[in-house]
């Protein structure tokens, strides 16, 4: 079993930065896909990126354009989201989660994540 739990959330003004993080328990999360979806006030949850276990290997919804890296320390069982030039539109509760299926591979559909975590509030203010 895993649990994750993310944060780093919180208000910034556009253009702004914020570091989400995402801390796991559990033996095995250091070798699931892991990734970052989020959901914004009525609208359904999206991915927005994730990272094979090794680190090698990332992707990102097409709207991150180049602002946004996810990385992660398998050590210290955690993963990140760095987010810059922030927008507005970014505004949403970001969630973390964990393939157990996946590894070697990045998906980008929720059914492929098995673990969740509570999520984290990102308002971006214009």
């Amino acid at each position: 079993q895993v649990q994750l739990v993310e944060s780093g959330g919180g208000l910034v003004q556009a253009g702004g930065s914020l570091r989400l993080s995402c801390a796991a328990s559990g033996r095995f999360f250091s070798i699931y896909t892991t990734g970052w979806f989020r959901q914004a006030p009525g609208k359904e949850r999206e991915f927005v990126a994730a990272i094979t276990w090794s680190g090698t290997s990332a992707r990102y919804a097409d709207f991150v354009e180049g602002r946004f890296t996810i990385s992660r320390d398998n050590a210290k069982k955690t993963v990140y989201l760095q987010m810059n030039s922030l927008k507005p539109e970014d505004t949403a509760v970001y969630y973390c989660a964990a393939a157990r299926r996946q590894s070697l591979v990045v998906v980008t559909t929720e059914y492929e994540y098995d673990y969740w975590g509570q999520g984290t509030q990102v308002t971006v203010s214009s």
